[in-house]
């Protein structure tokens, strides 16, 4: 494969979970990655600060695309049901890839250094679903709350999606358990 070839990106990070999936992500280096790409290690380090953020290259966009759906959420809504918008608005990131996140979250699950990556990137989710909500008036901590409501459905949906028992889809998924938490705080 020439290191020419278009989506270096991509090539990476598909090359990384292979390597994780066989070596295991301690034993995986840089090098290998790039080398099973067909890339240099200087290619890597153009797109990746280091080895762990060839596995959370989206989160940036991630959370935009969050915030952006929180503010553009219909004035009339409840925040609950601004963060409902702004889930449904993510689901489609994930639409077709449920093998490669189920890959990338048997890494992250079995590494504590990824875990705790992982941890940071929902709080950085959560704060910027918070931020949006003050944007359209939520003072605190309703803010605050309704965010992180929302992130804990997402997280949760997310785990029961990517469960090789699951059969429905991940907007399914997301508005069931979010009816689920709607059902427990209004008793």
């Amino acid at each position: 494969m020439s290191r020419w070839e278009p989506d270096a990106i991509g090539r990476l990070q598909k090359a990384a979970l292979e390597l994780f999936g066989e070596r295991g992500f301690e034993p995986t280096t840089v090098a290998d990655i790039a080398a099973r790409a067909g890339l240099t290690e200087r290619t890597y380090f153009r797109y990746f600060s280091d080895k762990r953020e060839v596995l959370f290259a989206g989160s940036a966009g991630l959370q935009a695309l969050l915030a952006d759906a929180v503010a553009g959420a219909p004035e009339s809504v409840a925040p609950i049901d601004a963060v409902a918008t702004a889930l449904d608005a993510v689901v489609g990131v994930f639409e077709g890839r449920i093998e490669h996140a189920r890959q990338r979250q048997a890494v992250i699950s079995a590494n504590p250094s990824l875990q705790e990556r992982e941890l940071i990137k929902m709080a950085a989710l959560s704060e910027a679903v918070a931020e949006a909500l003050r944007g359209r008036g939520v003072g605190d901590p309703a803010a605050t709350l309704t965010a992180e409501a929302g992130i804990s459905v997402f997280k949760v949906a997310f785990t029961l999606w990517i469960d090789p028992g699951n059969q429905r889809s991940f907007p399914v998924v997301v508005r069931d358990t979010l009816a689920k938490l709607k059902a427990v705080t209004a008793e």
